[in-house]
């Protein structure tokens, strides 16, 4: 497809703005050439500056359950918009979306809503910090939990796709704090416990990995995590950023089954917009101020758009469950056309195409990937009208408004670019 308004934007805004993107992945450095600009979103499709339309798998990373434009988002934030963009003071809406996560999540007992997941991800360790008097947190490899100093360590997704180390800036005592640990492996948390008794405040984990690619947690690990954090009196911290009412109507602890101490929501929750929150058990979220002396705030947290946005996205999806069968379907109908030698590995409506033959179950694995085939591969399913995450390391999403034409397109593309990327 021809993109020269494209490169010609992107040549300009190299001048203005690092790497000519605002986050580091959409500048395809995992991919090689030119970025995209979009103009524009309808239902399951997106349109290019050229005028080039794809069937999307991006769906803004994540937050597009009901793809672009939905008339219920779109209806919600109209209506906003007669009221007001912000107000810095508290509106009712926000009550009502609180209390939608909490009929969804019940391990959510109080929530605060925050304008992204980086900004979730550095208060939920704060408060974990405080609750629990101890300092340090285990994270694991590949898993991204945004870009707070504490936490960027070993963080997959963009800092994979651009082979970047840990990241400058970031000093080594907040580091310090930070054990990152393989992600699957119960041995290398025992391990941590043992090493450092009563010194770690929190396990915080994606319980679907989908910043290495979409990694599942092997059977019993998400059960182990939550036994041994009770037994050493740690908090257990899902970020379900990315599969928060993504992989079911309650997220992945409704999945599996499993309730967490604290739990960061963010993407779907804003239908589109920028929001994010983060919550669990009453006891630990009342010692956030003004209620307690943990401190965390923001000028536009509970912003009124985002939150009416994400108030009528939720009340969907309590409405038509059924959504989710639709789309589990539709991702696997996408994931069996693959060969043998690429690994695929999806839950629910995310879903990673690895090029290796060997099974992805953590960050070490993943990154056996031949990223030079995936570039291939991408680049002839973009050819073939399909839009994939840039990257090797991303998860791809399948939204509710994908239609059974888009999906057997996709297949249909995805066997002749498969051709091209593996010869």
């Amino acid at each position: 497809m021809e993109n020269p308004v494209s490169n010609t934007l992107f040549e300009r805004a190299q001048r203005s703005i690092p790497g000519g993107v605002n986050s580091p992945v959409r500048a395809w450095r995992g991919v090689g050439g030119t970025p995209r600009f979009i103009a524009r979103g309808e239902g399951s499709h997106i349109f290019d500056v050229d005028g080039n339309e794809y069937i999307d798998y991006i769906g803004s990373w994540g937050p597009l359950l009901l793809g672009h434009r939905h008339p219920v988002i779109i209806e919600a934030i109209e209506k906003a918009l007669t009221r007001g963009t912000s107000f810095g003071a508290p509106t009712e809406e926000e009550i009502e979306l609180v209390e939608t996560i909490r009929r969804l999540m019940p391990s959510i007992e109080m929530a605060r809503l925050v304008n992204s997941g980086t900004e979730a991800g550095m208060s939920v360790l704060r408060v974990a910090r405080g609750f629990t008097g101890r300092d340090i947190t285990i994270k694991f490899e590949g898993c991204y939990h945004g870009h707070a100093d504490s936490l960027l360590v070993k963080a997959g997704s963009g800092v994979a796709t651009l082979g970047l180390p840990d990241s400058p800036g970031v000093p080594k005592g907040f580091s310090d704090t930070t054990i990152a640990l393989p992600f699957n492996d119960v041995g290398a948390v025992e391990r941590a416990f043992a090493e450092h008794p009563e010194q770690i405040a929190a396990v915080i984990v994606e319980p679907v990995c989908g910043n290495m690619g979409c990694v599942s947690p092997n059977g019993g690990y998400l059960e182990f995590l939550r036994q041994i954090t009770l037994r050493e009196g740690a908090l257990l911290i899902f970020d379900e950023v990315m599969t928060g009412f993504r992989v079911a109507p309650g997220g992945a602890q409704q999945l599996y089954d499993i309730r967490p101490d604290l739990t960061m929501l963010g993407k779907v929750i804003g239908g589109g917009l920028p929001i994010a929150a983060y919550g669990g058990r009453r006891e630990i979220m009342s010692r956030v101020a003004p209620s307690g002396p943990i401190y965390q705030a923001g000028t536009l947290s509970g912003n009124p758009l985002a939150v009416n946005a994400g108030l009528a996205m939720l009340r969907h999806i309590e409405q038509h469950p059924e959504i989710y069968d639709a789309m589990n379907h539709a991702t696997a109908t996408i994931a069996a056309c693959a060969p043998a030698d690429v690994t695929v590995n999806r839950v629910g409506s995310m879903m990673t195409w690895f090029f290796t033959p060997q099974p992805v179950t953590d960050y070490a694995t993943a990154k056996r990937s031949d990223t030079a085939r995936f570039g291939r591969f991408f680049h002839a399913m973009l050819d073939r009208g399909v839009y994939l995450p840039p990257s090797q390391f991303e998860a791809m999403f399948v939204s509710a408004v994908h239609s059974p034409a888009d999906i057997e397109m996709t297949v249909k593309a995805a066997r002749e670019s498969f051709a091209i990327a593996l010869s």
